[in-house]
């Protein structure tokens, strides 16, 4: 076991032979779905068509929340597209506890306005009421903010419907194995490459402005930490010191990155690293393995695994240095901790019977709930809402990504068209 632990931090793990960023998603959700209509929105300008349907977006979002039920357009008996005009009854007689009406309209050469309404039809009442302007390129954004007001009113939860994802692929061209960075949409769409290298890449990072991410490359046969900025594509190398340099990982501040660092003998420690000065504080000098570090949302405390107890586990220490706390004690091996957003809950990659799966545990009672059910899951990363769980597994020789709500009810399997697609992280929520 502790071998495997120790090759999987050293070595990247060959991926298969090819890979696509498109993904296909397959929801599990919860056994009763609440049944809702996203009527289709109207439509207001020069042209025929309006620049994107607005209301497929909205549903594909609801339904693959799998907490909805969106009912087909065929089956409305009525497609109002402004308030004023929803009859109630109409949708009561269907079931249909929630209704969302909107309409698009064109305001100028590529300028447009969406507005859109949220009615409970039961208690015959407006929810949610409004507008935003859009252009052709940000309409997909603006209907996937819709999405996240409507999914926050009806549940209390925020949405991420907004937020983009981070992950790995690998394809096979020929003898060469190319491997890319890529950052799409939560829901697999508008995916585009960040890096390309026919050298490994590893361990992406969000910032948390969601602008730059953090990486590893193995350009020149060699470990090296780069951040790169999204927008200009432009990218520095942040750590290129002697051996191993991994694992890196922003503090909530986007000043600091911890990182882990192996130096000439292998032995690898967990260090912060100030992104401006380019300092390095040594945090861990324990003989064992130190890795994976990760922040708490408050910047106070850092978490990562060590094997100092025989076997990977989960430790916390001070981001000002100390003696570390070891976190997990249930099973032989918990190791990748990444904290969620609001602090309550670490999650972990578990070996459960000997099976690789992803846990989560409650930081204040300290039990573990294992949330997948694969052989040989990975990278855990929690969405900003702290409600859902991304990670890797795998589907015969292909890498798969799935998430999972963190209460292990709704499952989404987000498999690439082809290959081998690895290490995802989520953004956090977009400034707009």
């Amino acid at each position: 076991m502790l071998k495997n632990f120790k090759r999987s931090l050293i070595i990247v793990t060959l991926m298969s032979a090819q890979a696509n960023a498109e993904l296909v998603i397959d929801v599990q959700g919860i056994a009763q779905p609440t049944p809702v209509a996203i009527v289709p929105f109207g439509w207001e300008g020069s042209s025929t068509d309006m620049p994107l349907d607005v209301a497929a977006v909205i549903t594909s979002d609801l339904y693959r929340s799998g907490r909805f039920a969106p009912i087909a357009a065929n089956d409305m008996l009525q497609k109002p597209t402004d308030g004023s005009d929803v009859d109630f009854d109409d949708w009561t007689i269907l079931g249909v506890e929630a209704v969302v009406v909107g309409k698009v309209t064109q305001t100028g050469a590529n300028a447009y306005t969406l507005q859109f309404q949220l009615f409970d039809t039961f208690r015959r009442r407006q929810l949610v009421g409004y507008r935003m302007p859009a252009s052709s390129g940000t309409m997909r954004g603006a209907a996937h903010r819709a999405a996240d007001m409507i999914y926050e009113k009806l549940t209390g939860i925020k949405g991420v419907f907004g937020t983009k994802v981070a992950y790995v692929t690998a394809e096979q061209r020929g003898d060469e194995r190319l491997y890319s960075l890529i950052v799409s949409d939560q829901d697999g769409e508008n995916d585009y490459k960040i890096m390309e290298s026919k050298d490994p890449i590893m361990s992406p990072a969000w910032s948390p402005d969601s602008r730059q991410l953090a990486y590893v490359s193995f350009e020149g046969s060699k470990s090296s930490i780069f951040v790169q900025t999204l927008r200009s594509g432009n990218r520095f190398r942040i750590s290129n010191k002697p051996g191993i340099n991994g694992a890196p990982a922003f503090s909530p501040d986007g000043r600091k990155l911890v990182i882990t660092l192996g130096g000439v003998s292998g032995n690898l420690d967990i260090y912060v690293l100030d992104i401006t000065s380019r300092q390095t504080k040594r945090l861990t000098t324990h003989r064992a393995i130190d890795t994976e570090g990760t922040w708490s949302p408050d910047g106070r405390n850092i978490y990562f695994t060590s094997d100092r107890s025989g076997g990977p586990q989960v430790y916390r220490i001070s981001a000002n240095g100390g003696t570390p706390e070891r976190i997990t004690f249930e099973g032989s091996y918990n190791a990748r901790p990444r904290l969620s957003p609001d602090g309550t809950r670490l999650a972990m990659v578990h070996n459960d019977r000997g099976n690789f799966r992803i846990a989560v545990m409650n930081l204040e009672r300290r039990d573990l709930m294992v949330l997948s059910t694969g052989r040989q899951d990975e990278s855990p990363s929690f969405a900003p809402n702290s409600d859902i769980l991304i990670y890797a597994t795998r589907e015969g020789r292909d890498g798969v990504l799935e998430t999972v709500s963190a209460d292990g009810l709704i499952r989404q399997k987000m498999a690439s068209g082809r290959g081998d697609v690895r290490e995802p992280v989520w953004s956090p929520f977009p400034r707009f």
